[in-house]
């Protein structure tokens, strides 16, 4: 039986990590108290020994530091309020008000101990207690626990920094109860948006154990090989499905001292390991370690920054010479193949059939890593679904290791390894030997089941988690094109998924647009808007627009733009509910998709914003147009009322390109509307969406007036917001040209030359938006602007 999830929590201990999970408990709503030791005489903190500030100081400084951090470690800085301050001497009895308190103070078991014994009488009685440990023995601090407070322990392992790492691994002693792992594990999911898996009680649980090993094995590769560290960090990093920071970087934001404490805790603990060796720090890391080399929290690790001519330079420790030097690009002839090859799978396939250097480096870390992963299974956790699961979401793998296994093939890599004369661990054997050879295996009706123990054994279908490809693999898409999708998803929703290249939008994006509000009003309730893709949109397809702009395409252009201004419009004025439910970049025209939604179920990290002025154009989907009007919203109508201060407030989001940095900030900026709904689990997304579409469907739905005349600021407007630009200008805040896409945009916003209080239709504001567009097109140095964005994928401010 669950128990009643924690509603206010506290966490013990203030540093980097304890910070971290303090602010992520606010994000998630969750009240929170932070708390940390008095300061010792010689600890350097300033003032009166006796006043709350000294004595609270150590907490504070865990609060400002991760209100300071980068990348964000709050949603909003408004989140901060929910998390007080306070020290274990004077505040320990507060935590008697709480149920949850989470411990995240230094890896010591005697400290923990001696911090248990101080907490423990203020808990109160359903109150659960946890530890953040990364590697300690959950067992062994149980034991130091009160009988009546063991049922309520078990770690919760978060992973740094915990708002973007969506790994959470419960690891339960034999005395907890069931009820409170259940609990903590909905908790996880539903509250703190994680992906929580539970983890067995051993050295450094599923994802340090395995990532570690991982890592370890590259040093040694790379040692033996004689690869650079640029050469590995190419063959380690998106070629095969890890994050871009590849193995190096990835160390050097991690700390190198980090990395070896984790390692020593499995040299240490796991006697029995046949790999243990490789957690043994080779020379290179002990110099390092010794040396100060740590990373960036000592300015120098595996990459070190500099300034050069005034630039930022970032040089690579060489190996040999064991001084920095310039980077150097990788030359690898199976890797540039590669590179070619779009799905992860088959991109892996490519790269380890290589004859060379990097085909040689990747099969041997790959290979290695695979079979310590199948030989930790029953060891770390009893199914291969919890460690791949892992290795996603703490490291950010795009495959797990056992499907990494799948994508090669079973057979493939024993054949391999049995060439070598290399051990095949027993658990492969008996899978290839299985009636498909393989660890998954997907049914006729595309669910999921994997090999357990000599059974299949279904993988888990979340029941808020809404599978695009199984509905696909049933056959519910209604149509398609080369760029969206539509599929019934049940309910009578329909969802419109984009699936071009990074989802830009396009002409066929555009047309199924149009053609999902006609299916939908006739035949279904309601509709939802979104994908499962690396983003939600990246706007406007900018090399086709760039083409045709450089031939001159005026009519070509023109249409297209008429042609997004009326999907946007339609979504608007669908007489069934539309909602969208964006996620990560979110930008220009994908912003634009999202405004014209009826409501909108936003992942809590979504980065959206009208960014056009980075490529020298102005929102023209009718972006421009939906930002004045949620100014306006909830303002009184009444003679006089100051519209140069909505206008005001629209042009410095669109003519900046602001970009919110989390879900809530986007409805700070008004770009997302206060009764929007926030998700924090991202597979939960689809289905939050869905659910709101049929709510809004449910109670009688009615889309806006469509005779809404919109007051503008008119020339006066646009007099006030020339002036800003010349100002700015003449300080040299913003170019030439910023300032002449500033006064289209502001005339724009403002109506054009008419009278302030003038009222106007939507498609009045639609035509300017258009025929700004257009103009800018014919500009040389927006060409030029969009030139330096397709190839530096960054702004040009010229």
């Amino acid at each position: 039986m669950m128990n009643a999830p924690p509603r206010r929590a506290a966490v013990i201990g203030s540093g980097v990590m304890g910070a971290a999970l303090a602010a992520h408990l606010a994000n998630a709503g969750i009240p929170t108290l932070l708390l940390d030791i008095v300061p010792p005489e010689d600890s350097g903190v300033d003032g009166d020994p006796a006043s709350p500030e000294y004595r609270n100081a150590f907490a504070s400084r865990g609060l400002a530091r991760a209100q300071k951090a980068k990348p964000a470690a709050f949603y909003t800085p408004e989140a901060a309020r929910l998390v007080s301050v306070g020290n274990l001497e004077d505040d320990a009895e507060r935590i008697a008000d709480v149920d949850w308190v989470l411990e995240a103070i230094v890896e010591n078991l005697d400290v923990k101990r001696t911090l248990f014994e101080r907490i423990v009488p203020h808990l109160a009685p359903h109150a659960i207690l946890t530890t953040n440990t990364s590697g300690l023995s959950i067992t062994d601090m149980a034991a130091v626990l009160p009988a009546p407070v063991q049922p309520r322990f078990l770690g919760t392992h978060f992973f740094n920094p915990p708002r973007y790492l969506r790994l959470l691994e419960l690891v339960p002693h034999a005395g907890t109860d069931p009820g409170v792992l259940a609990t903590m594990r909905a908790f996880g999911e539903n509250v703190l948006g994680k992906g929580t898996v539970v983890t067995k009680d051993t050295p450094n649980f599923i994802a340090n154990r395995v990532g570690g090993f991982a890592v370890m094995s590259v040093i040694r590769a790379m040692i033996d090989g004689g690869y650079t560290i640029e050469e590995v960090d190419a063959l380690t990093g998106p070629v095969i499905g890890r994050p871009r920071s590849a193995t190096f970087r990835t160390a050097d934001i991690v700390g190198l001292d980090i990395l070896v404490n984790a390692s020593q805790t499995v040299y240490e603990r796991a006697t029995d390991d046949e790999c243990r060796d490789y957690f043994s720090p080779p020379e290179l890391i002990q110099r390092m370690i010794k040396e100060d080399m740590l990373g960036d929290k000592t300015g120098s690790g595996f990459y070190r920054k500099i300034k050069k001519d005034g630039k930022s330079v970032i040089l690579t420790l060489d190996l040999d010479s064991f001084e920095y030097r310039e980077r150097q690009k990788p030359s690898l002839g199976s890797l540039d193949v590669a590179r070619s090859v779009e799905e992860t799978g088959p991109r892996i396939q490519a790269l380890i059939k290589g004859k060379d250097r990097a085909g040689e480096f990747v099969w041997r870390t790959l290979s290695e890593a695979l079979v310590y992963a199948a030989n930790r299974l029953g060891e770390v956790a009893d199914d291969v679904v919890s460690i791949d699961r892992a290795m996603k979401w703490g490291f950010g793998w795009e495959l797990g290791p056992f499907e990494i296994w799948d994508a090669i093939g079973v057979d493939a890599v024993v054949k391999r390894l049995e060439k070598e004369k290399r051990e095949v661990p027993a658990v492969v054997r008996e899978v290839l030997a299985s009636e498909t050879g393989s660890f998954y295996q997907r049914g006729k009706d595309h669910s999921l089941s994997y090999f357990d123990h000599g059974k299949r054994t279904s993988v888990d279908a979340s029941a808020t988690a809404i599978d695009l490809d199984a509905a696909r693999a049933r056959g519910k898409v209604i149509t398609k094109n080369a760029g969206a999708s539509l599929i019934d998803i049940g309910d009578g929703v329909v969802c419109l998924e984009f699936h071009s290249r990074m989802n830009a939008i396009g002409a066929d994006i555009l047309g199924m647009m149009t053609a999902a509000v006609s299916e939908v009003e006739k035949n279904h309730e309601a509709l939802i808007i979104g994908n499962y893709g690396r983003n939600f949109s990246v706007g406007a397809n900018l090399m086709l627009l760039l083409l045709e702009a450089q031939e001159g395409n005026w009519e070509e252009i023109d249409l297209v733009v008429r042609q997004f201004q009326k999907a946007c419009m339609a979504l608007r004025y669908s007489r069934r509910p539309v909602v969208a439910a964006p996620f990560a970049m979110t930008l220009g025209g994908g912003c634009e998709v999202v405004l014209g939604a009826s409501a909108v179920s936003a992942a809590a990290e979504t980065y959206m914003g009208l960014v056009e002025v980075g490529v020298g154009l102005i929102p023209a989907g009718g972006g421009c147009k939906e930002m004045i009007i949620r100014g306006l919203e909830g303002a009184p109508d009444v003679e006089g009322l100051d519209l140069l201060s909505f206008t005001r407030a629209a042009f410095e989001k669109i003519g900046l390109a602001k970009v919110s940095t989390s879900g809530p900030e986007a409805k700070k900026m008004g770009l997302l509307r206060r009764s929007d709904h926030i998700e924090i689990n991202p597979d939960r997304l689809l289905y939050s969406a869905k659910e709101m579409a049929l709510g809004l469907a449910r109670q009688g739905y009615r889309p806006p007036d469509p005779t809404l005349e919109i007051p503008v600021a008119g020339e006066s407007g646009i007099a006030a917001i020339r002036a800003q630009l010349y100002n700015m200008s003449e300080g040299g805040f913003i170019s030439e040209y910023d300032a002449y896409l500033g006064e289209e945009l502001a005339r724009v916003l403002c109506g054009g030359e008419v009278p302030s209080g003038t009222r106007v239709s939507e498609q009045y504001l639609l035509d300017m938006e258009r025929e700004v567009f257009l103009r800018l097109c014919g500009q040389r140095k927006t060409l030029d602007r969009m030139q330096h964005m397709l190839k530096k994928s960054k702004p040009l401010r010229n």
